[in-house]
């Protein structure tokens, strides 16, 4: 059952299943919550009450935000945490990835912890080197540039064919929904908002992140010519001992999606350890 938290006079969606310790999930650009289809039931049944949430201006979630800024995203999870009885750990992938680490740095009393899926966190300085020497990336960044300045669904669903090396096997219904999602203006408008907020609001908080994390890269990953690379330069970033990165051989961006199971294997101890120590 869809539940709804006013803020700032809009809506963020949510759903809201299973019991114990609190658990939020947050997807990335273009997405919705249905991204997390194969994690929040697992949690949910492992004994964590999860929170599985559509961004603002995603999913069923309201338009007409003023921003859609990493720091815009963090302060909407921030609400819902405290609507909802905390402490949390954030799951946030992408951009909620950063929004993420915000909200860890801003309301420390109610994050536990932070797991960050293919991240959007650091601030990123123009890579030739890496457009040069890898294809994948290249790509990518190209159908990225195409969507910023044109705003075209077929050039993101190019993208999104890069960035699931491999499809889930409900691939076809899923993107579906996306294409009839992504096929409103309104809602394409908010993807590009997105994709020209820079992370730098993000980059800026790790070092005042108090909370342990855990990054979780792709190696398949487009957005980087590098993914572990970019995971290890957030860890670096993040004050000694809090961080700690793990690669997942073949995945894409949508890790949440695209290889739950060896996610799930990685986030059961951090959730034990981290929401216990709550």
């Amino acid at each position: 059952m869809i539940e709804f938290l006013p803020v700032e006079g809009n809506t963020i969606a949510y759903d809201l299943t299973g019991e114990g310790p609190l658990v939020v999930l947050a997807h990335g650009i273009g997405d919705s919550r249905h991204s997390y289809r194969f994690i929040a039931p697992a949690l949910a049944e492992a004994g964590y009450r999860v929170a599985n949430v559509d961004l603002r201006g995603c999913g069923d979630s309201s338009l007409g935000w003023d921003g859609y800024r990493r720091t815009d995203i963090a302060g909407d999870l921030v609400a819902l945490i405290r609507h909802l009885g905390g402490p949390a750990v954030i799951i946030g992938q992408s951009i909620s990835g950063g929004a993420a680490t915000i909200a860890a740095a801003t309301a420390p009393d109610l994050i536990a912890g932070v797991i960050e899926l293919a991240p959007g966190t650091r601030s990123q300085p123009f890579d030739l080197s890496g457009l040069v020497r890898v294809r994948r990336y290249r790509a990518a960044y190209t159908q990225l540039g195409q969507i910023i300045v044109r705003g075209r669904l077929s050039n993101w669903k190019k993208y999104l064919d890069l960035a699931y090396p491999e499809k889930p096997a409900d691939w076809s219904s899923e993107l579906a929904r996306i294409e009839a999602t992504l096929g409103a203006p309104d809602r394409m408008a908010v993807l590009r908002a997105m994709f020209k907020a820079s992370p730098d609001d993000a980059d800026a908080q790790l070092a005042n992140v108090s909370c342990p994390v855990l990054v979780i890269e792709g190696s398949l990953d487009p957005d980087w010519a590098d993914p572990r690379a970019e995971g290890e330069k957030i860890v670096a970033a993040l004050p000694p001992g809090l961080g700690e990165l793990s690669v997942i051989d073949g995945a894409g961006h949508y890790l949440q999606a695209q290889t739950p199971d060896e996610v799930l294997a990685l986030a059961w101890p951090f959730l034990v350890r981290t929401l216990t120590r709550a």
